[in-house]
């Protein structure tokens, strides 16, 4: 053994060798040629490279956090309640307003507006999508105005609505749907030009029908972009409700923040955004919901 080899090695009462506490790896001499063990890698824990496993009611982490900042600043005088009231004053005025049956009333009417103009929206989005989508003549026809009406806010057709239907429900109801049925359209639209194109062959070999081909092809293959649609309309929906409902509106939560806006009741108004903050959340849960338990057979990055 080399003088070399000697420093490395160290020998136990047992005649066995250790490797020597400074060294890093175990040298040996056979003959005149020196070999070395290679280095021994010890792995670590696998690494998960998706997600992770879905944290209980996580969707409720952002309201909860914002709702903390916002109660410490009142608590602390950082928020001056003259501009911003208090949490725990909102959920007193909100008390009293139900109380009263303000709030019931005024949701109520406001529920029935948005209700109407997604129903309108999402029927004419989704027909005109359909036709668009299967058409090519159709789509030459209907995509231009489409896209140049999702250039054009529908809170600025406001004025034109008014001098066409007055100031009445209709106008209200109208100008909810333009804004609910452009995300359906868009959505639902692209889901059908991006269906696989071997389906369509599939579905010409075994000789499909025309509504056969709609209902096992089509539909199936348009509804992820059609539920991802939604998720933007039902938001859009309340978006435009909380303008049309100061438009010389006689009730509704918009109507109820308008007056207060008069008197200068900032705990009412606070009240009224938080019932459409609250609106929008639930319906965009409800439609993600929905689109867990329909499309259960895909399987995505988020599980």
């Amino acid at each position: 053994m080399s003088t070399e080899a000697a420093e490395e090695v160290t020998l136990t009462k047992a005649g066995s060798t250790e490797r020597a506490p400074d060294a890093g790896r175990e040298s040996r001499t056979a003959g005149s040629v020196r070999t070395e063990d290679p280095p021994v890698r010890r792995l670590g824990p696998r690494r998960r490279l998706g997600l992770g496993r879905p944290v209980p009611y996580g969707w409720a982490l952002g309201p909860l956090l914002l709702l903390a900042v916002w109660a410490a600043g009142s608590a602390t005088g950082l928020i001056d309640a003259r501009n911003l009231s208090a949490p725990w004053t909102v959920v007193t005025t909100a008390g009293d307003l139900i109380e009263n049956g303000r709030l019931q009333s005024n949701l109520a009417t406001s529920a029935q507006r948005a209700a109407l103009g997604l129903l309108f929206g999402v029927a004419g989005g989704l027909l005109l999508a359909l036709v668009s989508g299967l058409s090519r003549i159709a789509e030459g026809v209907i995509d231009g105005p489409v896209q140049i009406k999702r250039a054009i806010p529908s809170l600025a057709l406001i004025p034109l609505l008014i001098l066409w239907f007055g100031i009445g429900e209709s106008m209200k109801v109208i100008t909810i749907a333009l804004g609910v049925f452009v995300p359906v359209y868009i959505h639902t639209h692209n889901g059908l030009r991006t269906i696989d194109n071997r389906y369509v062959e599939l579905a010409e070999t075994v000789r499909l029908s025309r509504t056969a081909f709609l209902r096992h092809v089509v539909l199936p293959g348009a509804l992820p972009g059609f539920l991802l649609g939604m998720r933007f309309a039902v938001t859009g929906a309340w978006l435009a409700l909380v303008v049309v409902e100061q438009v010389n509106a006689t009730s509704g939560i918009g109507y109820m923040m308008e007056l207060a806006r008069t008197y200068g009741q900032t705990d009412v108004i606070i009240v009224g955004l938080v019932v459409y903050g609250l609106l929008g959340l639930l319906s965009d849960a409800l439609v993600r919901l929905v689109e867990r338990r329909t499309l259960s057979w895909r399987r995505t990055l988020a599980g």
